[in-house]
């Protein structure tokens, strides 16, 4: 089992940045995926960002060029830098981890909120 802890949510102005972060802890290894996830009130749920253990990175078409992923490895975390934010992004964003092939498995955080207003 996993814990998942996002931090970073809140308030920003149109045209800001934020990065949120998430850090994995637990009877947990070889993470292969590590993603963010969103969801808008009344809206379905929705791949924001993800990224491989060897750093192949997948966005989703609304995002791309504003939203960078990363991870530490070696901390079990992943991060996402938010920029150019748009009221559009508001959204509780969860991150999740899975493993890949035979060792699959699924895990979430409880998420974030994160405001874009002005």
């Amino acid at each position: 089992q996993a814990q998942l802890v996002e931090s970073g949510g809140g308030l920003v102005q149109p045209g800001g940045s934020l990065r949120l972060s998430c850090a994995a802890s637990g009877n947990i290894s070889n993470i292969y995926y590590m993603g963010w996830s969103r969801q808008a009130t009344g809206k379905h749920l929705e791949l924001v960002a993800g990224i491989t253990s060897d750093g192949s990175t997948n966005y989703a078409d609304s995002v791309k060029g504003r939203f960078t992923i990363s991870r530490d490895n070696a901390k079990n975390s992943v991060d996402l830098q938010m920029g150019s934010l748009k009221p559009e992004d508001t959204a509780l964003y969860y991150c999740h981890i899975g493993g890949g092939g035979m060792n699959s498995y699924s895990y979430w955080g409880k998420g974030t909120l994160v405001t874009v207003s002005a």
